[in-house]
């Protein structure tokens, strides 16, 4: 049966030896180093301690909102220290992969959010429908009138706050084409907010509204599929054996790290439970037995007791 080790509970000897069973950490950042807008306490000590140890740090979100520039400004707002190579966003990585793979005389469709066209037009990708797209008549009124455009090689989902049925109707005919190349940038199903009545859906809600009406699958840049652990691989030399990956959601940040051959470490104060990493690890199914962490904390300030200096 598969297991999870509370770093609280980690003798001092345990202690050393995680510390120095690493020497990349890969974090989440939504609800574990911040929660919209607030840093999670402890979060910029053990980050910049990391640093200061001689650690490669790389910050891995799937939030398609913020650009690197952008997320970076966040980072000096709360207190962490961090380059432009340590950010990995989806936008970024979206952009990456349509600069490889689409004809670039031809454009996206984007359903998605201001951030990424900052990030296709970094690239010189041509692209649009970022923005409004509300339906403003009566559905047969709509589809009678609607116009596609014809040089649209690919399709782009993210998160969008201005999602809506032209925008699912519009995706999902460009997509009709077998040539037109389907990206998104994740599937998380909902957002951490404080609080419990409230559920904020994630991109995958979006995501999903989208292949259904096309009847493909996406080609998913964010966690927990590989392009991500391909990218740092080429970009940075990392050793997934030497790598930490620190992150509040099972199926994404853990079941990423799993699947590179990287430690896993989930912190209890995002979407995921200790609950939930006991059912995972009580299942018969192997697929949710591999949502199990190798470690887990109450939250990242539990890591300060790793460190072979105080912090």
């Amino acid at each position: 049966m598969t297991t999870s080790t509370s770093i609280d509970t980690l003798s001092e000897q345990g202690r050393q030896e995680f510390f120095n069973s690493f020497d990349n950490v890969l974090t989440d950042c939504d609800g574990v180093i911040w929660m919209l807008n607030n840093v999670i306490s402890g979060a910029p000590e053990v980050m910049n301690g990391f640093k200061a140890q001689g650690k490669k740090v790389f910050f891995v979100t799937n939030n398609s909102t913020k650009t690197q520039t952008q997320i970076l400004e966040k980072f000096k707002t709360l207190g962490f220290k961090a380059c432009s190579k340590d950010v990995i966003t989806t936008s970024f990585l979206a952009a990456k992969y349509l600069k490889a793979n689409m004809d670039p005389s031809k454009r996206v469709y984007v359903v998605g959010s201001p951030a990424i066209a900052s990030e296709l037009d970094d690239l010189g990708i041509k692209h649009f429908g970022v923005g409004p797209d509300y339906l403003q008549s009566s559905v047969p009124t709509f589809v009678e009138n609607v116009k596609l455009e014809d040089d649209v090689n690919a399709v782009l989902v993210g998160f969008d706050e201005h999602f809506s049925y032209p925008k699912i109707f519009k995706a999902a005919s460009y997509l009709k084409d077998p040539n037109c190349l389907f990206v998104a940038t994740n599937t998380d199903e909902s957002f951490p907010v404080n609080g419990t009545r409230f559920i904020m859906p994630g991109t995958g809600s979006l995501v999903c509204s989208v292949k259904t009406c096309a009847g493909r699958e996406p080609f998913i840049v964010g966690k927990p599929f590989s392009y991500i652990r391909q990218v740092l691989m080429e970009t940075s030399n990392i050793d997934p054996s030497r790598t930490l990956m620190i992150g509040d959601r099972c199926n994404t940040d853990i079941l990423l790290g799993k699947r590179s051959g990287f430690k896993t470490l989930l912190v209890l104060t995002g979407v995921n439970t200790y609950n939930d990493i006991e059912n995972y690890r009580k299942s018969d199914d192997p697929e949710l037995q591999e949502l199990v962490p190798d470690y887990y904390a109450e939250s990242i300030a539990s890591l300060k007791n790793i460190f072979p200096v105080s912090l």
